[in-house]
């Protein structure tokens, strides 16, 4: 019997869902060791909004692709403050309570279509196959 083949699109979701868990994984290691901060840090940097923005329904064009790329950090840490505001607001922040709510949000978010990106529905470049003038030419009045 022959096994489903996992499609490239899917092993990205897969490990995206568990970098959260690797993260967390990782803070077993000593304080200060790099095998420690690099993964929570990355994790933590871009896993949230490249779970949001990037399982499009449909491939995403190489101007979306950047988009996506571009508001992932952005987006990524805007989760994580609201995360550790919520869990500071209810006095149950840690290190590992922080990492397991953004590692279920993460797991969750990248099972589920990724937000619409306005680049990726119109094209990140509109090309109609005629090139716009380079210069303008004055109205008869000599105005602007």
């Amino acid at each position: 019997m022959a096994r489903p083949r996992l499609t490239p699109r899917v092993q990205r979701r897969a490990a995206l869902a568990a970098s959260g868990w690797i993260a967390l994984a990782a803070t077993a290691f000593p304080g200060g060791s790099p095998l420690r901060w690099i993964p929570v840090l990355a994790f933590v940097v871009l896993a949230p909004g490249l779970a949001l923005l990037l399982p499009q329904p449909v491939g995403l064009r190489p101007g979306a692709r950047l988009e996506a790329l571009a508001l992932a950090a952005p987006v990524s840490l805007s989760v994580a403050t609201l995360t550790a505001t919520a869990l500071f607001l209810s006095q149950a922040f840690s290190l590992t309570f922080f990492l397991v709510v953004l590692a279920l949000f993460v797991t969750v978010a990248s099972v589920l279509p990724g937000v619409p990106l306005p680049a990726a529905t119109r094209g990140a470049v509109e090309r109609d196959g005629a090139r716009a003038p380079l210069f303008r030419k004055r109205a008869a009045g000599g105005g602007g």
